[in-house]
């Protein structure tokens, strides 16, 4: 028994996708692929960005409900942006095939990861992710009361309103002194 060679064009040497959403993801990335050579570049940048949107449903459905820092979606202005939070969002790199994932500080954005592939992003926004539920817990978390310091005595200032008195009389003799010179002089 001789076996036929297996071709390319052969649909049985292909996988077939297991779920419909399998399926829908490989057309949409094919329809990426093509509309990215295409004169459409804006269109390919949402279908991209609305790929790795769905490869973020996971980490995302993992994340606590009570804890909302997190507005992940799409925005469509003149360059689409796939949200994070108010200060990260994943953009398009100039090529229209690299995700940027970039973060707002005071002091300027900064690009967190770059690459060609979902997964890598994913992997960035997860520890992204992760990292702001941290400092979260940190800010949250109730400090600890401070020590209790010793009470020292208080110290007794009876004195010190005297010195206060005799530095007063002082400086009126002082004064008195000296107008009375100068009135000699004059005279």
């Amino acid at each position: 028994m001789s076996e036929a060679p297996v071709t390319g064009n052969n649909p049985a040497s292909e996988p077939r996708p297991i779920r419909l959403r399998d399926a829908l993801r490989k057309a949409r990335i094919e329809a990426a692929d093509r509309t990215g050579v295409v004169v459409d570049l804006r269109d390919a940048e949402v279908a991209r960005l609305e790929i790795l949107n769905e490869a973020l449903d996971p980490l995302f459905a993992q994340v606590p409900e009570q804890i909302d820092l997190f507005e992940r979606g799409i925005s469509q202005g003149e360059t689409p942006r796939l949200w994070i939070d108010v200060v990260a969002h994943v953009v398009m790199g100039r090529d229209k095939r690299v995700y940027r994932f970039v973060q707002d500080t005071r002091f300027g954005r900064i690009v967190l990861a770059e690459s060609h592939e979902v997964s890598a992003i994913v992997d960035a926004v997860t520890d992204y992710v992760a990292r702001r539920m941290v400092e979260r817990e940190h800010a949250l978390a109730p400090t600890r009361p401070p020590e209790p310091v010793a009470k020292e005595k208080p110290r007794r200032r009876r004195g010190g309103f005297w010195i206060f008195v005799l530095g007063f009389i002082l400086g009126a003799a002082a004064l008195f002194a000296l107008a009375l010179f100068a009135s000699l002089q004059s005279l």
